[in-house]
C-alpha cells in the first residue's frame, strides 16, 4: 500500500449561519486514506462526518455553509481551490460518492440501465457504448439478466438490488476513491453482509481507496484498515482498526463500543409468567394478488406473503421476528394488529378471536395493542404538538381519561420515557432522533397497552441512542409487566432484548424458541446462515 495519501483532509472548518447563531459542524479536521485502503468515518448523527465527506464532492451549499479553512488534496491538486472544470473532471471520474438512501438518489422515472449510462456520457462516452458498459456493470455487482433488468425501474428492485446499482453507477467510471455514505444501514443482514463482500472485492481488483461513512460498529469491524471517531465536528480519535475497536483511547470511542449489543455479554431473559397465552396465531396464511388484468403487464401469479404461521405469545414476554425483507414479518404485524386480514387462520388475544368480533369489541381490543413504526419523523403530525400528540389516543378513545386530566398525564409520561414536562408544547422537528422516538413510546403507553408491536422502531438510529432506548424498553416491561412484538434485522440487538425468537424465510416461520435455543443452538439452515451473515459476528453469552 503506497505511503503517499490518495486524499488528505487537513485542518478543515465548516459553518452554518443560522438564526441563532454559528453552527459549528466540522472543527479543525484532519484525516487521509490511501490507494487502495478503506478509511472508516465513525460517529453519530450530528458528529460531522457525513459534512466533511460531502465537501469532498462540493456537495455542500455554499452558502449557507461557509468553509473558514482547510484543504482537502487529492492527487496533489487543493479541491477546495479548484476551477469549476477541473472539479466536474474529478467528481465521477476520479472520485464517486454511494449515498444512503438509492431509492432517492435514484431517479424513478427513467430505467436503471439508463440512469447508469448517462454517468458515462456525462464524460464523453457515446451512447451504444455507455449503455454496452451498463449493462455490463450490472452483471459486474451481480444482478441477474441484466440486458432485461437494464431496462427496468428502481422501483422493481429490491433495497439490496437498489443499492447494487448505486455500486455500479459509481464505479462506472473506475474512480480512484469511492466515498459510501451509510450504504447498508437500511438492509437486512445477509443483504449487507453481500453489499460489503462486494465492496471489497471491487476494491481488490481495482485498486481504489474507499472512505465509509457509518454508525455501524459491525461494518467497521469487517472491513475497515483505519478508523476515525468524530464527535460534535471534531475527530476524537483515530488509528489502525484492530486498535481503535479492541483498545480505545477516548471516553466517546468507549462510550460508542460499549453501546453494542452484548459487547460485555448478553443478559439472562426475563422468565415469562404462568398462565394462557396472551396472544395466539394459529395456521394464518396471507395471500396477495393476483393483479387485475388492468394493472398486470403480463401474466401474474397470487403471493404468499405469510405461510401457515404458528406460534403463542405469554404475558411479560418479548418475542423477536427476524428475517430478511420479503420475508413476512411487516405483513405479519400488521394482521396482529388488525390492519390487514388472514387469507385463513385464526388470531386470538386474550382468549378471544380477533377475526370475528365486532367492530365495537375490535376498537375496545386495539388499545390494547399499540404500535410504534419505523421512522418517527414519518409516524409524527409535524403540525402537533408533542401534548397533542401523546394526548389524541384519548380524544379517540374518550372513557380512558377526562380532559381535564390530560396535562399531568401527558407530564407523567414524558418523564417515563425520559423526557421534561416542559417538551409538551415543543413540535417534533425540535427533538433529535431519539427523543422524536421516545414521544411515539410515550404515545403509545397513553392508553396503557399490554403488548406493544416495535416494527425495525431502532433501526434507523445511532448506536448509543439504540441503546438507550432499548433500556428504556427493558425498563418500562419491567415495570409495567409490558409484552413486545419485536421485528429488527438486527440479529445482536434482538438476542439483548428478546426473550423468544421467531425466524421467518419466504413467509414461513423456519424457526422459533427462546433466544438461548435459536442463537446457540440453530437447527435450520437458513437461521445459520443469518448468524453467520451477521457482520462482524455475535458475541457469545456472558
Amino acid at each position: 500500500m503506497p505511503d503517499v495519501p490518495l486524499l488528505s483532509v487537513r485542518n478543515l472548518s465548516i459553518q452554518f449561519p443560522t438564526p441563532t447563531g454559528l453552527v459549528r459542524a466540522v472543527e479543525d479536521v484532519t484525516w487521509s486514506v490511501r490507494a487502495g485502503e478503506t478509511l472508516a468515518i465513525l460517529g453519530e448523527s450530528g458528529s460531522g462526518k457525513s459534512v466533511s465527506a460531502s465537501a469532498v464532492m462540493n456537495l455542500i451549499d455554499s452558502p449557507p455553509a461557509r468553509i473558514s479553512r482547510g484543504e482537502i488534496l487529492f492527487n496533489g491538486i487543493d479541491l477546495l481551490k479548484a476551477s469549476r472544470r477541473t472539479r466536474k473532471a474529478v467528481n465521477g471520474k476520479s472520485i464517486s460518492m454511494i449515498f444512503q438512501d438509492p431509492l432517492a438518489a435514484l431517479n424513478p422515472v427513467y430505467p436503471v440501465g439508463g440512469q447508469i449510462a448517462e454517468t458515462l456520457r456525462a464524460h464523453g462516452v457515446d451512447r451504444r457504448t455507455a449503455h454496452r458498459r451498463a449493462v455490463e456493470l450490472l452483471a459486474r455487482v451481480r444482478i441477474d439478466d441484466p440486458e432485461r433488468r437494464a431496462r427496468d425501474y428502481p422501483h422493481q428492485f429490491s433495497g439490496g438490488q437498489r443499492q447494487r446499482i448505486m455500486i455500479a453507477s459509481a464505479i462506472a467510471l473506475e474512480p480512484d476513491l469511492l466515498i459510501a455514505d451509510e450504504p447498508t444501514s437500511a438492509l437486512d443482514v445477509t443483504v449487507q453482509a453481500q453489499v460489503l463482500d462486494l465492496l471489497k472485492s471491487i476494491q481488490a481488483e481495482s485498486g481504489m481507496g474507499m472512505v465509509l461513512i457509518t454508525h455501524d460498529l459491525a461494518v467497521v469491524e469487517r472491513i475497515a484498515d483505519r478508523v476515525v471517531v468524530m464527535q460534535a465536528g471534531r475527530v476524537v480519535e483515530q488509528g489502525r482498526a484492530p486498535e481503535v475497536l479492541t483498545d480505545p483511547q477516548h471516553a466517546h470511542t468507549r462510550q460508542l463500543l460499549d453501546a453494542v449489543p452484548g459487547r460485555h455479554g448478553f443478559p439472562v431473559p426475563p422468565a415469562a409468567k404462568s398462565g394462557p397465552p396472551l396472544l395466539e396465531v394459529d395456521h394464518v396464511t396471507r395471500v396477495y394478488g393476483p393483479l387485475p388484468s388492468r394493472f398486470a403487464t403480463g401474466a401474474t401469479r397470487p403471493v404468499i406473503a405469510v405461510d401457515d404461521v404458528r406460534f403463542s405469545m405469554a404475558s411479560g414476554e418479548t418475542l423477536g421476528i427476524v428475517g430478511e425483507s420479503g420475508s413476512g414479518k411487516s405483513t405479519l404485524v400488521r394482521m396482529l394488529l388488525g390492519l390487514d386480514r388472514p387469507t385463513s387462520g385464526t388470531i386470538r388475544f386474550d382468549g378471544k378471536d380477533l377475526l370475528s368480533m365486532s367492530p365495537a369489541e375490535t376498537f375496545k381490543v386495539r388499545r390494547r395493542m399499540q404500535f410504534v413504526f419505523q421512522d418517527p419523523t414519518a409516524s409524527l403530525n409535524p403540525r402537533m404538538t408533542v401534548q397533542q400528540i401523546v394526548s389524541e389516543p384519548w380524544a379517540i378513545h374518550r372513557d380512558v381519561l377526562d380532559p381535564e386530566q390530560w396535562r399531568p398525564r401527558v407530564s407523567q409520561l414524558l418523564a417515563q420515557v425520559g423526557l421534561r414536562p416542559d417538551h409538551a408544547d415543543r413540535y417534533p422537528h425540535e427533538f433529535s432522533a431519539g427523543q422524536r422516538q421516545r414521544i411515539a413510546i410515550a404515545r403509545a403507553l397513553a392508553l396503557r397497552p399490554e403488548v406493544i408491536v416495535c416494527d425495525e422502531a431502532v433501526s434507523a438510529l445511532d448506536v448509543s441512542i439504540q441503546a438507550q432506548v432499548i433500556a428504556l424498553l427493558k425498563e418500562l416491561r419491567s415495570e409495567l409487566g409490558l409484552s413486545y412484538v419485536f421485528v429488527a434485522h438486527d440479529l445482536g440487538l434482538v438476542r439483548d432484548f428478546a426473550t423468544r425468537v421467531l425466524v421467518m424465510y419466504r413467509g414461513q416461520v423456519v424457526e422459533q424458541g427462546t433466544v438461548e435455543e435459536v442463537y446457540d443452538r440453530p437447527r435450520h439452515e437458513y437461521t445459520r446462515r443469518l448468524l453467520a451473515a451477521a457482520a462482524g459476528g455475535l458475541p457469545h453469552a456472558a
